[in-house]
């Protein structure tokens, strides 16, 4: 996700300093280099030669007569991206006045200034968060573009953001917005059809491709829907559906309004009348009379019969010959923009292999979920034009 990004880190004096290294880590899992800048008080936190340890780069500490805050984040700096993480209100008011007495906010300022993307995840205590000098300062700050990683109010503190969700800002903030005012609705995961209570009909879809792709049309800048069986998410307005009835009652309404549609879930085929008890263990044999349900993807282009729609097609056997011959055959009847077609075994797993089906060519694609979700997206993004 931020394969060649070279970020700047700038640690303020909060106690979320603690988390930097494990957040160094994991902005270089993903790809990036990193070089950390440190104010005197989050030296008192954590030591430089932690984030030293972490980014394999020297860590500034001070502005000394090498001018390590041009050599970072001027015009023709290192730094294709400055984050200042954890961010405190005294570092927050101060980018926002453009004083620069630390290491941090010098960078800042020299950033701001050059055009260098900045982002922003605030750590401190809830009260400091509300108070209104500091709510201004923010407001000042995001009219100059910065990006802000909203924290996570709990126990009366302003948590920093989780690394997941600091990650996906700077990603954000370092792509190329080809999505950018686009509103797009993204199914994922499996839908569950109730048998009594207890028991649901399932399939064993992870929601790992479907969440990759809402995840990566965010950060091209669109506005993602994610309709899923699962928890809220950062980069995404969730609507937490169960069976495929929920499914597409929630995407008729959000299709209502969208400039695309990515089907990536695995939505039942068939519906049962669901016990209003348990049903009880012991039977030798028990017979559950199945409904079909309506096509989603149908269902939407009799509404919406402009909207561009993306398919999924997962097959069972491995014939890719097959696979593609399925998948024609979806996008021909729905008149879909494209199709990924893929076979079953890969659900649930980190990779996948997988077939964009288009009605002129079919291309390959194989590696992790999170690449592929990053291909549909950027395919999307050349239908919207």
């Amino acid at each position: 996700m931020l394969e060649g990004v070279n970020v700047a880190l700038g640690v303020s004096g909060s106690i979320a300093a603690v988390k930097t290294v494990e957040l160094a880590h994991e902005l270089r899992r993903q790809g990036a280099s990193v070089r950390a800048v440190m104010t005197g008080s989050a030296r008192g936190i954590v030591h430089p030669w932690s984030l030293e340890f972490a980014t394999e780069n020297d860590v500034v500490t001070e502005i000394t007569g090498r001018v390590e805050h041009v050599e970072l984040c001027g015009r023709e700096g290192w730094a294709d991206v400055l984050l200042l993480a954890p961010a405190t209100a005294n570092t927050v008011g101060k980018v926002a006045a453009a004083v620069d007495d630390t290491p941090v906010t010098t960078c800042a300022t020299t950033a701001l200034g050059a055009g260098i993307p900045v982002v922003v995840a605030p750590a401190m205590h809830e009260p400091m968060y509300d108070h209104p000098g500091v709510a201004e300062a923010i407001a000042t700050v995001e009219s100059w573009g910065v990006d802000f990683v909203d924290p996570r109010i709990e126990e009366g503190k302003a948590k920093i953001a989780t690394e997941a969700a600091i990650v996906t800002g700077v990603a954000r903030a370092t792509t190329e917005q080809s999505l950018a005012g686009r509103r797009v609705v993204v199914t994922s995961g499996a839908t569950s059809e109730r048998i009594d209570p207890i028991r649901t009909l399932s399939n064993r879809a992870s929601g790992k491709t479907g969440r990759a792709v809402a995840r990566a049309c965010h950060v091209r800048g669109a506005e993602v829907v994610l309709v899923h069986d699962g928890p809220a998410v950062h980069y995404a307005d969730t609507r937490r559906v169960e069976s495929a009835a929920e499914m597409l009652a929630a995407c008729e309404e959000t299709c209502a309004g969208a400039d695309a549609l990515v089907s990536a879930a695995a939505i039942s085929d068939y519906t049962v009348e669901a016990a209003p008890e348990k049903i009880r263990s012991g039977q030798d044999r028990l017979t559950l009379e199945l409904e079909r349900v309506p096509k989603l993807v149908d269902t939407i282009r009799e509404a919406r019969p402009d909207l561009p729609i993306v398919g999924f097609k997962a097959e069972s056997g491995g014939d890719d010959e097959a696979m593609v011959g399925k998948a024609r055959e979806l996008l021909s009847r729905v008149g879909l923009a494209f199709v990924v077609a893929n076979d079953a075994s890969v659900m649930g797993d980190d990779g996948t292999r997988a077939l964009v089906v288009r009605s002129g060519a079919t291309s390959e694609f194989e590696g992790s979920k999170a690449a592929l979700g990053g291909r549909v997206a950027e395919e999307l993004a050349v239908e919207l034009g």
